[in-house]
């Protein structure tokens, strides 16, 4: 009887075991390809991005990389700067966002190139160009990319997704669906307001809390 009992215990720990190994290779797995995710040794979050990311169109405190400092360990550093295009963006991501020393850095861009260029398919090309630039540059910086996606059109959403797919970025596939449109979220046509940027960070949060939570 008791050998029996000492059999069952050895079992139970070994089952424990495999199942421990189990879920930990479950969560590897599901980030194997993204860049930097075993090696970034960054101490901040940096959101890069345009009016979205700087919270036009609400108050002080009320953007979302703010909210998202409410919700996670790491300091949050909003590098948003209104009406930025990913050309304007190329040019301040050292002094921005390098220098931060990101572990996890958040690029939300592409939506002024494409109101400027009204989506002409030779500038939506330099826009990712641009785009893919700068993920290149953070990930040899050391950090894990997530891209925000802003959408107009499918081609443009097919673009996000190659691009993500290409440079092993996480992917947020429309930051604004579920906002834009939306008059109890948007504080005008392009920009959303207090509650539409809580929406946001909440989409943002879904992507970034599993991360970080598995990130040696």
């Amino acid at each position: 009887m008791d050998r029996i009992k000492s059999t069952m215990k050895s079992l139970k720990f070994i089952m424990v075991f495999v199942l421990f190994f189990f879920f930990a290779a479950c969560a590897t797995s599901k980030y194997a390809g993204i860049k930097n995710f075993s090696s970034a040794k960054g101490t901040t979050v940096v959101c890069f991005g345009d009016s979205l990311t700087a919270g036009v169109g609400a108050g002080p405190g009320e953007d979302y990389p703010s909210l998202l400092a409410k919700e996670i360990s790491f300091p949050v550093i909003n590098a948003g700067v209104s009406s930025d295009t990913t050309a304007s963006a190329l040019k301040r991501l050292e002094t921005n966002v390098l220098l931060k020393d990101p572990k996890v850095v958040i690029v939300e861009l592409g939506g002024n190139d494409f109101i400027a260029s009204m989506g002409e398919a030779s500038a939506v090309k330099e826009t990712f160009k641009n785009l893919e630039l700068i993920i290149d540059k953070i990930q040899e910086h050391g950090a894990v990319v997530i891209i925000a996606g802003v959408l107009i059109n499918y081609r443009v959403s097919q673009e996000y997704e190659k691009l993500a797919r290409k440079k092993g970025a996480l992917l947020i596939p429309n930051i604004l669906e579920g906002i834009e449109g939306n008059p109890n979220l948007m504080s005008d046509s392009l920009h959303p307001n207090a509650e539409g940027y809580k929406v946001m960070a909440q989409k943002v949060l879904e992507v970034l809390l599993p991360l970080l939570k598995e990130m040696p």
